[in-house]
């Protein structure tokens, strides 16, 4: 793997496990809109899905507003999200061999709460998130324009996305770019077809591109 130059991250269910803090308020959302008590079990098939797909998947009306209400009780939730189990290591310890960026569909203000407040953002050289682009994933555009704001001068096999959701690998694949799947934080691998990296554990990551 050293012919990457840059690697870039998503952050739910890669670096940050958000679980709880988003799929709780969800159940919340749904008894408010639907009047549907749905198990947190049958919630959790909404997790692989970007936030306004889940929105668009539940048929729920007025789709804006109630997805902003979502985003305020998930940042209202207490504890907030945690880091996986050797993410803090695996950034610091590839901050001095790779670049490393975000591409996430995350607003800013949840960005900063969630993995700013913990000090990581110092490992990150560009973050692309819901604010930034008006076409999300599977489309390539915020990747595309994570790799345009970091001017990157290689070719695009050069790079490689982190993620866990089908979202994140038609993503890639539409980027043209090379696609490493997340399994330690993945609810669902259906669609990931044929990742060029499987890993399964952080230290998989740190392992592979240390070589």
């Amino acid at each position: 793997m050293e012919k990457y130059d840059a690697i870039i991250y998503d952050i739910d269910g890669v670096l940050l496990d958000t679980t709880k803090m988003n799929m709780i308020p969800l159940q919340k959302i749904i008894k408010e809109e639907l009047d549907i008590d749905m198990p947190y079990q049958e919630v959790l098939q909404f997790v692989p899905y970007p936030g306004m797909k889940v929105m668009e998947t539940l048929n729920i009306r007025n789709k804006e507003e109630v997805y902003a209400r979502w985003v305020r009780y998930v940042n209202q939730f207490p504890g907030g999200a945690s880091l996986y189990d050797g993410i803090e290591l695996m950034l610091s310890s590839l901050h001095n061999y790779i670049r490393q960026s975000i591409v996430s569909s995350k607003t800013r203000k949840q960005y900063e709460l969630d993995f700013v407040s913990k000090g990581l953002h110092q490992f990150i050289e560009v973050a692309i998130l819901l604010d930034d682009t008006t076409k999300h994933k599977p489309d390539p555009t915020p990747i595309l324009t994570c790799i345009q704001k970091m001017n990157l001068s290689v070719e695009k096999d050069h790079i490689i996305y982190i993620g866990d959701a089908l979202s994140d690998y038609q993503a890639a694949k539409n980027a043209g770019i090379d696609f490493g799947y997340a399994s330690w934080g993945s609810y669902s691998n259906e669609g990931i077809d044929n990742p060029t990296f499987i890993f399964h554990s952080p230290s998989d990551l740190l392992e592979i591109v240390k070589q």
